[in-house]
């Protein structure tokens, strides 16, 4: 077992009311797992997975990753966010190496390291570039070389590719199941998009409404490489699609 969530419950004083975003949960993550959580809009994903990377505390319950519990943010977790989080006054390549540095790399190993990742996710070439000569799908592509670059035990994603038009979506989809079947990372993916969730998961946790809980856990049982059009895939995400119709319907309103 990789993570492990006990009982956890998560408030927020909006100032009118208090908001329960997370209600007695408990999950567990295997080692190697590629995980999707789909779920109504505003039903607490983002928060459960902020809760994960540390940068929430849980009001009650507990996690933790390896048997330490989580209590801050760690360079055993990272985290890919929506708009990639990159920092615009560095080039491509200054992004991925900006990790390294951190942690103590020196300048021509850091420089091989962020290469390498950065010709996996097809960015070679654009090592010099800047941010805003990017586009969306380059700049998550460059996010995740980031995140790679680091051997991270614990990749966190918050819908990471929802801003991207269909075709550049499916590439990712394409590489990041590349990327997964070489190097094993646990992987935990916050989505509302049934066949993305089946695409790459090895599991889909479905989520209620507000506050979030566990409806339902299902297998992903296709080979892959899959792909977003494959009958299987199809077929799955739209019995998905009915439990989360029915999820939203539980909790309270979003």
């Amino acid at each position: 077992m990789k993570l492990e969530l006990k009982d956890v419950s998560k408030r927020f004083d909006t100032g009118a009311k208090q908001v329960v975003a997370v209600n007695h949960l408990n999950l567990t993550v295997q080692q190697g797992e590629f995980v999707m959580m789909v779920g109504p809009s505003g039903c607490g994903k983002s928060t459960l997975l902020n809760l994960i990377a540390g940068l929430e505390r849980p009001d009650s319950g507990t996690l933790t990753l390896d048997g330490k519990p989580i209590t801050g943010p760690g360079p055993e977790r990272t985290v890919i966010f929506q708009d990639g989080a990159l920092f615009p006054w560095l080039t491509v390549q200054q992004n991925v190496e900006f990790g390294l540095k951190l942690k103590g790399f020196a300048k021509a190993e850091r420089e091989e390291m962020a290469r390498l990742q950065l010709s996996k996710v097809g960015l070679e070439g654009f090592e010099k570039s800047s941010i805003h000569e990017l586009s969306g799908g380059m700049r998550q592509r460059c996010a995740i070389a980031r995140a790679m670059a680091l051997e991270p035990e614990v990749i966190l994603m918050d819908e990471p590719f929802s801003a991207l038009d269909a075709m550049t979506r499916e590439d990712l989809y394409a590489e990041l199941q590349t990327l997964y079947d070489d190097n094993k990372t646990t992987v935990i993916f916050v989505t509302h998009n049934t066949r993305e969730a089946v695409t790459l998961g090895d599991r889909v946790i479905v989520m209620s409404n507000r506050p979030a809980r566990i409806v339902e856990q299902i297998e992903v049982d296709i080979l892959r490489p899959r792909h977003i059009d494959d009958v299987d895939v199809s077929r799955l995400a739209q019995q998905i699609g009915s439990i989360m119709k029915e999820a939203a319907s539980a909790g309270e309103p979003a």
